[in-house]
């Protein structure tokens, strides 16, 4: 087969993120309800802020913002998160970052499966979320043993899923026939179940070990559990919501309102109760119901450096030293009024990011550098001030641990549920993959040096050339 007969990663993976949005769209109305609200806010925003508008078609960032998707899924063993790396690689998804999530009480590790290229990622920057079930962090023995079990027996993959993944590794892609059923087969891993693989005493057993064991041992496969639409204010959206007849959680994730965003703000509305059978004793079904699936929302800003990060979470922890959010809510104006406080000590001017070292900058040529050669390389702040060379921030493309697991607990709870001790094991995560995840400073890193590569090479170019 002809190389050039292949349907590119990228097309594929939109494929998919488009067939996911239809199917949970499908699957929870209030989905297209939020999509709605978001339009909405963000056509709003970008009417009342031509200068944002315009850097954002320059950036080439301004059609992405539409079509971006965030999803999230929980696996229960080795072989299944090994499969999912597969499969997401012929969507050229690729591990990035590792996140602890025990630190915050949920018994996962997780990484994100995304896109790395700066051209794949405005293409299509769809991310998933994915997430592994912690069997060790279960205290009690016997139900652990009983939950592997159960976990070893399913399979979440069709065996035409399987038999094209492999096609494509073995061929180095797919044609548009195989492309499609691809997508078509990949989508049932995601799809909703409402039968649970347990009865219902098993199943109040591992929700009262904690609710996300049940969601992830008691199903035929890991249901996406949400899809994320990104907003360019997510204040407006989180005060919107009540007239859309969504009720939003209490608290937004993740840094303070600001004039430059940084890193990931994200808020959802509760978890559906939803109706399931469970297994009974003479093999018929007993209704049922379980809470997993919500909406959520999100607002991006620039990648920090680790100097930047340091800060954040230096930030983040003082103003949760003084409030820490209440699971209820209750005291969600104090916190907001604590973390606003605490985050006075980050610069909120695009200038002074730059210039403290704590965010990742694309370099670009301004209209007066791309008319002008020089006759040697010069420093890039000296071509900053000259108006040679102008700077836009990076997209975060990543996610923040306390930012997940409060959106976690925030719609599943853990109240009178086993307490998990921190335990973070990024080496036996990357065992169970089956690769190394990759760093996500370094690819801002090199995204940002290539820029200022590029618009060195351009300033200097004429001049080599003669």
């Amino acid at each position: 087969m002809k190389e050039n007969s292949f349907v590119s990663a990228d097309d594929i993976r939109s494929a998919f993120s488009a067939a996911m949005s239809a199917m949970y769209r499908d699957e929870v109305p209030a989905y297209g309800t939020l999509m709605e609200l978001v339009a909405k806010v963000n056509a709003d925003t970008l009417s009342a802020d031509a200068v944002l508008k315009e850097r954002l078609k320059v950036t080439d960032t301004l059609d992405r913002i539409s079509e971006e998707r965030h999803g999230a899924i929980r696996l229960g063993t080795s072989a299944e998160l090994s499969m999912m790396r597969r499969v997401f690689a012929v969507m050229g998804m690729y591990p990035v970052g590792y996140y602890d999530l025990s630190t915050a009480g949920v018994p996962v590790h997780s990484t994100a499966f995304r896109p790395v290229g700066e051209a794949s990622l405005k293409r299509n920057p769809f991310r998933v979320f994915t997430s592994l079930l912690r069997l060790d962090l279960i205290a009690d023995e016997r139900l652990r043993a009983e939950a592997a079990a159960i976990l070893k027996e399913r399979r979440i993959f069709t065996p035409t899923a399987v038999e094209l993944t492999e096609k494509a590794e073995r061929d180095g892609g797919l044609d548009k026939a195989d492309a499609e059923r691809f997508v078509a087969q990949v989508l049932e891993t995601f799809r909703w179940h409402d039968r649970a693989n347990v009865g219902a005493d098993m199943y109040k057993r591992l929700h009262d070990a904690h609710r996300l064991i049940a969601d992830v041992v008691s199903f035929k496969g890991p249901h996406i559990n949400h899809l994320t639409p990104r907003t360019l204010d997510i204040d407006r959206v989180q005060a919107l919501m009540p007239e859309y007849s969504i009720a939003p959680k209490a608290v937004v994730e993740g840094p303070p309102t600001r004039h430059c965003p940084i890193l990931l703000r994200q808020t959802s509305f509760k978890a559906l109760e939803e109706a399931v059978s469970f297994r009974d004793a003479d093999g018929g079904w007993k209704a049922g119901s379980h809470t997993a699936r919500f909406g959520e929302i999100e607002q991006r800003g620039i990648a920090l450096t680790p100097k930047g990060r340091g800060l954040y979470d230096r930030l983040l922890d003082e103003s949760r030293r003084i409030v820490r959010p209440a699971a209820d809510g209750s005291n969600a104006r104090d916190y907001e009024v604590a973390l606003a406080s605490a985050f006075k000590g980050f610069p909120d001017n695009w200038a002074e990011i730059r210039e403290a070292g704590l965010g990742y900058f694309s370099y670009s040529l301004t209209e007066k550098g791309r008319r002008t050669t020089l006759p040697g390389r010069r420093d890039l702040d000296g071509l900053i001030a000259d108006g040679l060379v102008q700077f836009d921030p990076i997209v975060y493309e990543d996610f923040l641990p306390v930012s997940a697991a409060g959106i976690f607990q925030s719609n599943l709870g853990d109240g009178g549920q086993q307490e998990f001790v921190a335990s973070p094991n990024q080496k036996r995560f990357e065992t169970d993959l089956g690769a190394a995840v990759l760093d996500e400073f370094a690819h801002y890193a090199g995204i940002e040096k290539a820029s200022i590569e590029a618009c060195l090479k351009a300033l200097t170019a004429a001049v080599a050339a003669e």
